[in-house]
């Protein structure tokens, strides 16, 4: 292959980054010409530092991540583009032993309902401040991260304030077992498989997933280098082609244990075969012993789970807006909004047959079951979609979503 067929792309060891992987090891980037080349990294601020160097063309990011780049909020910050999402859903919240026998005292059950575990947790976090004990410390692995924002979305719509009734940090994903284990912190947001891990082990309960709290959600996404983009047009679409069938291999059910295993493999999650089949199997640990199901955990293929929603970005802005991280007005809008360019997927997959949304654009929320919407190409069915507290998000109102969500 030519030097310019070459692409560099940086992942971190999650269950999510199987769609680059299988890419890989099932041949279907080098069926595009394209010699892809995957780098495991130790933290998401490695990853966007040489994705900002050059050292990678593209990489495994998450969601919120280049929006935040393209609006100078990291160090740096270099223009960097979304042509495709890498799945919907993927993480959970999961808390020490301890923390859920005070839940369990006032009524969470196993089970991952984010209504009833957060109206749990607002009492446990209400008996601790009066008794003058430290609040609670939760771990997202990112501030600019899906994690941060579904994790303070659902604290602050079960009456728990995240800014002050709990504290929030960062910790890698690898490290997040090990944290809770220790007591340095006592839950976290995180990928899979560290939530599954935790509950297998017996350290931590899982109480909640990111497919409850807003359903038909993104979580990672291809973050690739502008300036790489706009010279390497050819190559970026081979690779869009190329993820497109690695996607679409990922969500078959039949290739679910030989997934598991790919991904199980040292050179990617290096975790044991059984921590990554649960969540490929749409099911969680309740226990060492015992799982639940859980409808659309993880989505690689369906649902148009690799289409680059502009409504995703600006709601991830919302967020950044709301918890005081960027200003409000249109110019920033305006960022983040074009960060995500569904332009290029179309271009590069309308040859395919796949089933692209006309939209580029849609309400979160707006969709309560499983909903034939217009498409180019096959059919397509979204939905269900949106957040646990019945909140819509309607793009074009995006200034009033923003008001109301003010303290």
């Amino acid at each position: 292959m030519s030097g310019t067929n070459q692409i560099t792309a940086g992942f971190m060891p999650l269950l999510d980054s199987a769609v680059l992987v299988i890419a890989k090891e099932m041949g279907f980037a080098e069926a595009e010409g394209i010699d892809l080349t995957l780098v495991r990294e130790t933290s998401w601020a490695n990853i966007r530092d040489r994705l900002a160097v050059g050292h990678f063309q593209i990489a495994h990011v998450l969601a919120p991540m280049p929006i935040a780049c393209n609006l100078g909020l990291t160090p740096l910050a270099v223009p960097t583009i979304v042509p495709m999402a890498l799945g919907l859903g993927g993480n959970a919240v999961t808390v020490s032993n301890a923390l859920w026998d005070v839940m369990s005292a006032h009524g969470a059950k196993a089970g991952f309902d984010p209504a009833k575990s957060g109206g749990a947790l607002k009492e446990a976090v209400e008996e601790r401040a009066a008794k003058g004990k430290p609040p609670l410390r939760f771990a997202v692995v990112h501030p600019y991260s899906g994690h941060n924002y579904e994790l303070r979305y659902w604290l602050a719509a079960c009456g728990i304030d995240p800014s002050r009734d709990i504290e929030i940090i960062i910790v890698p994903p690898p490290l997040m077992v090990d944290a809770l284990m220790s007591g340095t912190i006592d839950g976290y947001c995180v990928g899979e498989p560290w939530n599954t891990a935790a509950a297998l082990l017996g350290k931590g309960h899982i109480v909640t997933v990111k497919s409850e709290i807003w359903r038909s959600s993104p979580e990672k996404v291809l973050g690739v280098s502008a300036h790489w983009a706009d010279g390497n047009s050819d190559q970026l679409f081979a690779l869009l082609r190329a993820l497109c069938k690695s996607a679409e291999w990922c969500g078959k059910a039949a290739n679910r244990e030989q997934l598991a295993g790919i991904l199980a493999a040292k050179a990617y999650v290096a975790q044991p075969t059984a921590w990554m089949l649960p969540a490929l199997r749409d099911e969680l640990p309740t226990g060492p012993d015992s799982a639940r199901a859980v409808a659309n955990f993880f989505t690689p293929f369906a649902n148009a789970a690799t289409f680059p929603w502009k409504s995703h970005a600006l709601w991830f802005y919302s967020q950044m807006v709301r918890w005081g991280q960027v200003q409000h007005n249109a110019e920033n809008a305006r960022i983040a909004r074009e960060t995500y360019r569904p332009d290029i997927y179309r271009a590069a997959l309308k040859p395919f047959g796949i089933a692209l949304p006309v939209a580029n654009a849609k309400v979160e929320g707006a969709l309560t079951a499983a909903t034939p919407v217009g498409s180019a190409g096959a059919s397509l069915v979204l939905g269900p979609d949106g957040f646990f507290d019945g909140g819509l998000f309607d793009p074009d109102k995006l200034d009033a979503y923003i008001d109301s969500q003010k303290s």
